[in-house]
């Protein structure tokens, strides 16, 4: 009978067992690159001149008024406390958001009421549906579908920037590759400012989780002018508000930042 020859296993060099696992820890960096890259202006771009917002002359015009309110800078918060935080041991106030009654322009959800709670749920519909798809066209169809007039090219979009910042880190070209993912999920939002009934900037809370081999995830805040024009809620026309602080949700500091658990609000 024939002699049993175990096959014989070469046990790992130490220098292929350390690039086996720094290529596994590569695929995570550069999820968590991607988010914060996708995320950066929202967390390192020019603050406003608190300053020159508060000597402006009174009285002012409607569209100056509005500027000063959109310059109003909001609370400074560093970029790791966008990635994690402790609970607040007392829950912090609620923003109750209704809901989406059909299915809008660009194939947003839509139908939400002329009130600064419809301009928070309009803005958080496009915003899930840009950064959940991160495809470039989609950014371009929606933002025609859902800007005013006058409200500028796409290219100066925040959040045409975050989605091109993070395809480039990711290499995945203009559109998210098979097999990745991307979830975002409403979790606080704010009014910082109304101005009469058919305008307000509306601020809104989402969680990001990315998934690609491994998991990302992160908080970011987002803050838009918005534009009643008869219909409905659009992004208007006019400098970007100040930055909105990207905190933890449901920490201490979110609270700080003015932010309001998100609750859907009763039909």
């Amino acid at each position: 009978m024939a002699a049993h020859n175990p096959q014989i296993v070469t046990p790992w060099s130490r220098r292929k067992l350390i690039a086996a696992l720094t290529g596994a820890a590569v695929m995570v960096l550069a999820l968590v690159v991607g988010l914060v890259l996708a995320v950066h202006s929202a967390l390192t771009g020019p603050l406003p001149d608190a300053a020159a917002a508060t000597a402006v002359v009174l009285p002012l015009d409607r569209e100056e008024r509005r500027d000063v309110l959109a310059a109003e800078p909001m609370l400074q918060v560093s970029r790791s406390d966008s990635q994690g935080g402790t609970p607040a041991a007392v829950p912090g106030p609620v923003l109750e958001v209704p809901a989406s009654t059909m299915i809008g322009a660009g194939k947003v959800a839509s139908g939400f009421p002329h009130t600064p709670e419809g301009a928070i749920g309009q803005l958080a519909a496009i915003e899930v549906t840009v950064l959940s798809e991160m495809n470039v066209a989609r950014v371009v169809e929606v933002w025609d579908a859902w800007a005013a007039d006058d409200a500028g090219p796409v290219e100066q979009w925040r959040l045409m920037g975050h989605v091109r910042s993070f395809l480039t880190a990711m290499k995945m070209g203009d559109v998210l590759e098979q097999g990745a993912r991307v979830t975002v999920t409403p979790t606080a939002a704010q009014i910082k400012a109304s101005d009469g009934p058919d305008w307000t900037i509306a601020c809104v809370l989402v969680d990001v989780r990315a998934v690609y081999r491994s998991e990302a995830r992160m908080a970011y805040g987002y803050c838009e002018r918005m534009v009643w024009d008869g219909q409905r809620w659009l992004i208007a026309p006019g400098t970007p508000p100040a930055l909105a602080p990207s905190t933890w949700p449901g920490t201490d500091l979110a609270v700080e930042a003015g932010w309001r658990t998100w609750a859907r609000a009763a039909r």
